[in-house]
């Protein structure tokens, strides 16, 4: 004998938007905590650096050896490059105050976003009107470069200009950046786990999705498939394989013979 499910209160489907909003806030205040306190790292390897050249001769060698050392202590972390050795300096020398750093946004962006600033602007003042910018309108890496190299600082205020405007919600495409940054990921030391998790995780789902749109007992079996048929030649679009009927399944078109049909295997 089935149970019925009693019918849920009236106020539930409220209740789970507003858990639901908890949780996505509460996870946007832990990746940025995370974030912030790599770019602090950061700067402050980036300090010790430029200490320790005032003092003695480190050289590209001394900071080649530094990062193997660092890499061979801390194996999970891809960040201690030579390279990024360097950036690091680059930027501690660019926000140098202790003060400076704390009240500026850096480290409320992702460290990409900063090389970013670093490497595409000399002026100190465009780096933090940029940097304010990216946080408050929650631009992605991809939407700063755009705007550096259209110089959107010289834009502003004298062409319309609806891109900020026209970006999704609060800081969602710059939250969405930070959550996947690999360096973020390292940095808490889950990058191998959580990268191949997350990646199976929207895989799976995507793929399960789509199987079922056909049916249940669906394989996929390969795309654009070539046939020849009378001396000419077909592809298939989409070959599917469905298992309870032990049959091929051709689904959105086999190329001039038709949109759907069945082959037995």
């Amino acid at each position: 004998m089935s149970v019925i499910e009693p019918e849920l209160p009236s106020g539930y489907a409220v209740t789970l938007e507003s858990l639901k909003a908890l949780v996505a806030s509460a996870q946007l205040r832990a990746q940025r905590v995370v974030n912030a306190a790599m770019i602090e790292l950061y700067w402050k390897i980036g300090c010790t650096i430029l200490e320790r050249q005032q003092a003695e001769p480190w050289g590209s060698k001394v900071l080649g050896r530094l990062a193997d050392d660092l890499r061979r202590e801390f194996p999970h972390m891809k960040g201690f490059s030579r390279r990024n050795l360097y950036y690091m300096r680059a930027f501690a020398e660019a926000w140098s105050a202790p003060d400076e750093f704390v009240q500026t946004v850096s480290a409320q962006i992702t460290w990409s976003h900063n090389v970013a600033l670093l490497e595409r602007l000399q002026d100190q003042d465009l780096r933090e009107w940029y940097a304010k910018r990216s946080f408050r309108h929650g631009w992605s890496l991809a939407v700063l470069e755009h705007q550096i190299a259209s110089r959107l600082h010289e834009r502003e205020g004298s062409a319309p200009n609806n891109l900020e405007a026209r970006l999704p919600g609060e800081g969602t495409a710059l939250a969405r950046e930070v959550a996947k940054d690999p360096l973020v990921l390292d940095f808490l030391g889950l990058s191998a786990e959580a990268d191949e998790a997350a990646i199976e995780e929207a895989m799976t789902l995507r793929m399960s999705q789509t199987l079922m749109e056909f049916g249940t007992g669906m394989a996929f079996a390969g795309r654009q498939v070539h046939l020849e048929v009378g001396g000419d030649d077909f592809y298939i679009d989409l070959l599917l394989y469905h298992i309870p009927t032990d049959r091929f399944n051709c689904t959105k078109g086999l190329r001039r013979l038709g949109e759907q049909f069945a082959l037995a295997a």
